[in-house]
């Protein structure tokens, strides 16, 4: 059996983000805010490592694949895709995680969980991007 094209597993890693980050803007992240606060903890700490589980592995095989694209073939679009990636990256790192850890750790009050909601939709829209960015520059 061949193996895939990295062309087609960086289709595939996008889409998988663009449906992930969907599913947890518009269903996961605002179901935390039916979540009772003494459940919300403990059910918080396993939705985040499982959920790892699927979205680690798609986060760094969509970064390899975009910085494979934007070195081997190079263009405008491949390197506004990568760039739109590495965006949120640091959206995750900096502002996403600090307020998973701050629910995790108990202070998972109406604020901090708006708050996530609302700082999520950048990162939603951007790996929107970086998905049509992606099939545009095929």
């Amino acid at each position: 059996m061949d193996a895939l094209p990295i062309s087609l597993i960086r289709h595939l890693a996008d889409f998988g983000m663009l449906v992930i980050l969907w599913l947890v803007q518009l269903v996961i992240y605002p179901s935390f805010l039916r979540i009772s606060a003494d459940q919300l903890v403990l059910w918080h700490r396993s939705y985040t490592t499982r959920v790892g589980f699927v979205i680690i592995p798609t986060m760094f095989t969509q970064l390899f694949c975009q910085l494979w694209a934007a070195t081997t073939s190079g263009g405008t679009l491949n390197y506004l895709s990568l760039t739109t990636v590495l965006v949120c990256w640091i959206l995750t790192f900096f502002v996403s995680v600090p307020l998973h850890n701050k629910i995790s750790n108990g202070e998972g009050e109406p604020a901090t969980l708006n708050r996530l909601i609302q700082t999520n939709w950048p990162r939603t829209v951007l790996w929107t991007l970086a998905f049509i960015l992606g099939i545009a520059a095929a």
